[in-house]
């Protein structure tokens, strides 16, 4: 069962990250507040859950959080600064979208750059032990799979709509047969083994 906070004085808000070794799109990232006796028996890590399942947890959170930001990072920047700083980059961006100030942001993942003095703690699979965290994997998943649905109507030979951009086999054959598409991040091995995340 996930754990409701990390600690009890401090306004909590979880941060986690999407699409970070995607070879095409935004890396989308969100912050969460929830309520300290929130609990909704389905949430987890987003990876473990059905699409459907994160659906469904989308409209909760949305309904029931304190405050939620979700922020994106496009693949030019991520192309420019690299995929990390983006990730962190947008980490940010949607911790500055809360309507409330937290006293700890809990980061899912062993890196990060503090943001505005806010103390902070990097957990490792921190969507598969804190709410908050979850509730952030949950939300930053959902926004970038959207997106990438959204795009696939443009370019349909590429199975973002299955995919969402991810180094799947017919993803690279797409690549090798059309070409890139303004969306690609040019700066990972798009033909070959699966991107460098550092």
């Amino acid at each position: 069962m996930l754990l409701s906070c990390y600690q009890n004085k401090l306004l909590e808000a979880g941060c986690d990250e999407a699409g970070r070794g995607c070879l095409a799109g935004p890396v989308f990232a969100a912050a969460v507040i929830l309520p300290k006796d929130f609990f909704h028996p389905m949430l987890n890590d987003s990876k473990q859950l059905t699409e459907k399942q994160r659906d469904h947890l989308r409209k909760v959170i949305e309904k029931e959080a304190v405050t939620f930001s979700v922020a994106q990072i496009d693949n030019r920047e991520i192309d420019h600064i690299n995929i990390l700083k983006a990730s962190i980059k947008a980490m940010h961006a949607a911790v500055a979208g809360l309507n409330k100030l937290p006293g700890l942001l809990l980061i899912d993942g062993n890196r990060f750059i503090p943001y505005r003095m806010i103390p902070h703690q990097c957990i490792i699979k921190g969507d598969g032990q804190y709410a908050s965290i979850a509730a952030a994997s949950v939300l930053a998943k959902t926004y970038r799979d959207a997106y990438m649905k959204s795009l696939h109507t443009q370019f349909p030979q590429y199975a973002w709509n299955v995919n969402k951009g991810y180094p799947t086999k017919i993803h690279r054959e797409a690549i090798r047969q059309y070409g890139t598409t303004p969306y690609h991040r040019l700066s990972f091995r798009l033909l070959s083994e699966p991107p460098e995340l550092f």
